[in-house]
Protein backbone atom coordinates (compact mmCIF):
# COMPACT_ATOMS: atom_id res chain seq x y z
CA UNK A 1 0.00 0.00 0.00
CA UNK A 2 0.59 3.72 -0.68
CA UNK A 3 1.69 6.32 1.64
CA UNK A 4 -1.73 7.57 0.98
CA UNK A 5 -3.36 4.60 2.38
CA UNK A 6 -0.98 4.34 5.69
CA UNK A 7 -2.42 8.04 6.41
CA UNK A 8 -6.15 6.70 5.55
CA UNK A 9 -5.35 3.94 7.90
CA UNK A 10 -3.70 5.89 10.48
CA UNK A 11 -7.04 8.00 10.13
CA UNK A 12 -9.22 4.85 10.82
CA UNK A 13 -7.75 4.37 14.46
CA UNK A 14 -7.51 7.74 15.18
CA UNK A 15 -11.29 8.24 14.50
CA UNK A 16 -12.04 4.34 16.66
CA UNK A 17 -9.72 5.32 19.36
CA UNK A 18 -11.26 8.34 19.66
CA UNK A 19 -8.49 10.67 19.54
CA UNK A 20 -8.87 13.87 17.93
CA UNK A 21 -5.40 14.85 18.03
CA UNK A 22 -4.34 12.45 16.20
CA UNK A 23 -7.48 12.74 13.94
CA UNK A 24 -6.20 16.26 13.29
CA UNK A 25 -2.45 15.21 12.73
CA UNK A 26 -4.18 13.53 9.70
CA UNK A 27 -5.03 16.74 7.96
CA UNK A 28 -4.00 19.88 6.64
CA UNK A 29 -4.75 23.06 8.54
CA UNK A 30 -7.17 24.65 5.92
CA UNK A 31 -8.72 20.53 4.89
CA UNK A 32 -12.14 20.63 3.93
CA UNK A 33 -14.57 17.97 5.18
CA UNK A 34 -17.86 17.20 3.93
CA UNK A 35 -20.59 14.95 5.27
CA UNK A 36 -24.09 14.61 5.56
CA UNK A 37 -24.55 16.95 8.78
CA UNK A 38 -22.05 19.38 6.81
CA UNK A 39 -18.84 21.03 5.70
CA UNK A 40 -16.18 21.61 7.75
CA UNK A 41 -12.91 24.14 6.65
CA UNK A 42 -10.08 23.63 8.84
CA UNK A 43 -8.95 21.94 12.20
CA UNK A 44 -11.32 23.89 14.01
CA UNK A 45 -14.53 22.81 12.49
CA UNK A 46 -13.56 19.11 11.77
CA UNK A 47 -12.72 18.58 15.13
CA UNK A 48 -16.17 20.01 16.04
CA UNK A 49 -17.93 17.42 13.81
CA UNK A 50 -16.44 14.50 15.17
CA UNK A 51 -17.03 15.30 17.99
CA UNK A 52 -20.81 15.98 18.09
CA UNK A 53 -21.01 12.00 16.41
CA UNK A 54 -18.65 11.33 19.45
CA UNK A 55 -20.67 12.54 22.21
CA UNK A 56 -23.72 10.74 20.66
CA UNK A 57 -22.22 7.82 20.03
CA UNK A 58 -19.23 7.19 22.58
CA UNK A 59 -18.24 3.58 21.65
CA UNK A 60 -18.97 4.74 17.95
CA UNK A 61 -16.51 2.26 15.82
CA UNK A 62 -15.89 2.05 11.88
CA UNK A 63 -15.04 -0.86 10.16
CA UNK A 64 -13.36 -1.23 6.75
CA UNK A 65 -14.88 -3.90 4.57
CA UNK A 66 -13.32 -2.69 0.86
CA UNK A 67 -10.83 -0.60 0.00
CA UNK A 68 -10.44 0.27 -3.88
CA UNK A 69 -6.80 -1.19 -4.27
CA UNK A 70 -6.15 0.15 -7.35
CA UNK A 71 -6.39 4.53 -6.43
CA UNK A 72 -4.39 5.71 -4.19
CA UNK A 73 -5.43 9.41 -4.34
CA UNK A 74 -8.09 9.73 -3.34
CA UNK A 75 -8.28 7.38 -1.18
CA UNK A 76 -11.97 5.27 -1.63
CA UNK A 77 -13.20 2.93 1.38
CA UNK A 78 -16.23 1.46 2.20
CA UNK A 79 -16.94 1.23 5.84
CA UNK A 80 -19.69 0.24 8.53
CA UNK A 81 -20.29 2.55 11.41
CA UNK A 82 -21.30 1.03 14.66
CA UNK A 83 -22.32 2.46 17.82
CA UNK A 84 -24.94 3.01 20.88
CA UNK A 85 -26.68 6.39 21.06
CA UNK A 86 -26.06 6.93 24.39
CA UNK A 87 -25.51 10.85 24.58
CA UNK A 88 -27.22 13.63 23.02
CA UNK A 89 -26.75 14.08 19.10
CA UNK A 90 -27.33 17.25 17.23
CA UNK A 91 -29.72 17.08 14.58
CA UNK A 92 -29.30 19.50 11.14
CA UNK A 93 -31.75 21.75 12.47
CA UNK A 94 -30.52 22.53 15.44
CA UNK A 95 -32.34 20.48 17.45
CA UNK A 96 -30.47 17.82 19.78
CA UNK A 97 -31.82 13.81 20.21
CA UNK A 98 -31.78 12.45 24.25
CA UNK A 99 -29.79 9.01 24.22
CA UNK A 100 -31.76 6.50 22.83
CA UNK A 101 -29.60 3.81 24.01
CA UNK A 102 -30.62 2.24 20.38
CA UNK A 103 -27.91 0.01 18.60
CA UNK A 104 -26.86 1.86 14.99
CA UNK A 105 -25.29 0.24 12.32
CA UNK A 106 -24.88 2.02 8.94
CA UNK A 107 -23.50 1.85 5.49
CA UNK A 108 -20.92 4.66 4.67
CA UNK A 109 -18.12 5.56 1.73
CA UNK A 110 -15.97 8.08 2.07
CA UNK A 111 -12.68 9.51 -0.22
CA UNK A 112 -9.66 11.47 0.88
CA UNK A 113 -7.90 13.54 -1.27
CA UNK A 114 -4.46 13.71 -0.15
CA UNK A 115 -1.74 16.99 -0.12
CA UNK A 116 2.33 17.22 0.82
CA UNK A 117 1.11 14.37 3.59
CA UNK A 118 -2.26 15.21 4.45
CA UNK A 119 -5.59 15.23 3.74
CA UNK A 120 -6.87 18.07 2.42
CA UNK A 121 -10.09 17.30 0.99
CA UNK A 122 -12.36 14.45 2.29
CA UNK A 123 -15.83 13.13 1.60
CA UNK A 124 -17.72 11.02 3.61
CA UNK A 125 -21.16 9.61 2.58
CA UNK A 126 -23.77 7.98 4.43
CA UNK A 127 -27.53 7.83 4.70
CA UNK A 128 -28.94 9.98 7.13
CA UNK A 129 -32.36 8.05 6.96
CA UNK A 130 -30.74 5.28 7.78
CA UNK A 131 -29.40 6.53 10.80
CA UNK A 132 -32.63 8.53 12.05
CA UNK A 133 -34.39 5.44 11.55
CA UNK A 134 -32.12 3.10 13.46
CA UNK A 135 -32.41 5.64 16.71
CA UNK A 136 -36.60 5.70 16.03
CA UNK A 137 -36.83 8.64 13.85
CA UNK A 138 -37.95 8.61 10.42
CA UNK A 139 -39.01 11.51 7.63
CA UNK A 140 -41.37 12.73 10.39
CA UNK A 141 -40.63 12.30 14.24
CA UNK A 142 -42.84 9.48 15.47
CA UNK A 143 -45.81 10.24 16.90
CA UNK A 144 -46.18 13.62 15.41
CA UNK A 145 -47.86 13.06 12.20
CA UNK A 146 -48.66 15.56 10.00
CA UNK A 147 -52.29 16.92 10.27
Amino acid sequence: MSVYWDLKHRLGVAVNDHDLRKVLDCYQPDAVYVTPAGIAEGHEQIAWLHNQFLRGFPDFHMTAWFELGDCDNPTVTEWTYTGTHLGPFLLPDGQEIAATGRRIAIRATCNAHVTDGRISSHREYYDQLELYSQLGYGLVERGRLPA
